[in-house]
């Protein structure tokens, strides 16, 4: 009987030892975009932070937004521009989406605003590929997963560098490059595309029309993304185009809500996290009378 006893008193010493692995927080490497996509992106890592994971981000040394906290450490890396030339590309680019024009001139607009931003994009990511201390010190660090907004997919190639699983978190980009990538159907008989303006119910001639942007669309996303492949494959020595970085996801943590889109096929691997930049409601001083 004692054996049995001694048994049983041991059951709950094996179970802390067997899950006690799962209860560690991980190490997680961040490589956020700046501006308003790191204000929708902190929240998160903030949280993560506070129940346990170890945070690093990664970022330029010139920015806007993103600043050192207490919360997760913060690595730069030097890039050829300053604060200042970036808040004057932002004034710039919010004065143009404002600007009243046909489809043909948005999406005119949208390609020239995109080629701008890409190639001082382009110029960022490759200062940080270039950097070879802070690769060698990321690869050192042995991080479970890496987190990125991937409108600029630098960090997806850092994702592959390093064999690690990332997770995209994001609204959108500017086509429907992501869902080609997650092999995801986007029928144009029902989905609308952007810049249409239509909805899931459109006649035969705006399906038509949608159609044809989609053709537009593919192009606008290849020629936007190219040089990322070009650079993905010069730093990880082999062929990369930019639809396989795009596939490389294995979570897609999309913020929008799905009962404020049309319908549309989503596939396993893409989680609706809308709301999740909604702030607690502060309680009220006081409370007047009606």
């Amino acid at each position: 009987m004692a054996p049995v006893l001694r048994l049983y008193l041991a059951v709950p010493g094996l179970l802390f030892l067997a899950f006690f692995r799962l209860t560690e927080g991980g190490k997680l490497l961040v490589v956020p975009q700046d501006g308003s996509h790191w204000l929708s992106m902190r929240p998160l890592v903030e949280e993560l932070q506070r129940r346990g994971h170890e945070i690093v981000l990664v970022v330029p040394e010139s920015n806007i937004m993103i600043e050192t906290s207490h919360t997760y450490t913060v690595k730069t890396y030097h890039v050829p521009y300053t604060k200042e030339f970036l808040e004057s590309k932002v004034r710039s680019m919010g004065h143009a989406v404002f600007s009243e024009k046909s489809i043909l001139e948005k999406v005119v607009a949208l390609y020239q605003r995109i080629s701008n931003m890409t190639e001082m994009i382009l110029s960022t990511c490759r200062h940080f590929l270039d950097n070879k201390e802070l690769i060698q010190s990321l690869k050192e660090s042995q991080f479970d997963a890496l987190l990125i907004d991937p409108v600029f997919p630098c960090g997806q190639i850092v994702a592959e560098y390093l064999s690690i699983p990332s997770v995209f978190f994001m609204r959108a980009i500017p086509c429907s490059f992501n869902h080609e990538a997650a092999q995801c159907p986007s029928p144009a008989s029902y989905v609308p595309r952007l810049f249409t303006t239509y909805t899931d119910r459109m006649v035969f001639f705006q399906r038509a029309k949608n159609m044809l942007m989609s053709f537009f669309d593919g192009l606008l996303c290849r020629a936007i993304y190219a040089p990322y492949g070009a650079l993905a494959s010069q730093f990880l020595q082999r062929e990369v185009t930019a639809l396989e970085l795009f596939s490389g996801a294995s979570l897609l943590l999309l913020r929008y809500d799905f009962l404020f889109e049309f319908p549309r096929p989503v596939m396993p691997n893409m989680v609706f996290i809308g709301g999740i930049n909604c702030a607690k409601q502060m309680p009220l001083s006081q409370v007047g009378n009606i």
